[in-house]
């Protein structure tokens, strides 16, 4: 009898640890770094992904290592942040490669649009009362989910993004700043 109760109350528990785990698969944090030519530099936060009814939620904290206001907000293609060499330039997380593009379509489009999948929101970043810059809010990628993103990279970069090549190149976004690898799962 004893034997029954232990074998139901183990059986119990891991039937519960594996509900546990299922609920929280699908949530999976990103800690980001500053990046330069040089590398991966201190880490400034997190964006903690999951997924909602709405699409994909990034859950941002970062702290005040970022230029105040818009920031071209994106998924990249590789699992990297390092930066690599172009035109006999180190570049900052260009191992990341390009936009995350799973359909070809060589295209932006902003987060709603027809274009690649790798546009996010603009990420904004405010100055609080104090002088500090510190980011913590929510933004919503709609056609994206954890699944998705998984063993790709998440990249901040120096400016905003109008989500189209014009006037300037990839949105205008300008340098990658930040970066962070989206584990495989």
């Amino acid at each position: 009898m004893l034997k029954n109760a232990f074998f139901a109350t183990a059986t119990g528990l891991a039937i519960i640890s594996a509900c546990l785990q299922s609920a929280n698969a699908n949530e999976v944090a990103v800690e980001m770094h500053l990046i330069s030519g040089m590398g991966v530099g201190n880490a400034i936060g997190t964006v903690t992904l999951s997924d909602s009814d709405n699409g994909l939620l990034l859950k941002i904290n970062l702290s005040d290592k970022l230029a105040p206001g818009p920031h071209g907000f994106h998924i990249h293609e590789n699992p990297s942040c390092d930066a690599a060499d172009k035109d006999g330039a180190m570049v900052a997380g260009l191992a990341a490669g390009g936009h995350f593009d799973p359909a070809g379509t060589g295209t932006h489009g902003g987060p709603s649009g027809e274009g690649h999948l790798g546009d996010l929101p603009i990420l904004f970043v405010q100055i609080s009362e104090d002088g500090a810059t510190a980011t913590k809010h929510t933004l919503v990628a709609p056609r994206l989910t954890v699944a998705d993103v998984l063993g790709r990279s998440l990249m901040i970069h120096e400016s905003g993004d109008n989500f189209r090549d014009e006037p300037k190149p990839l949105g205008g976004g300008g340098g990658r700043v930040a970066c962070g690898i989206i584990p495989q799962g």
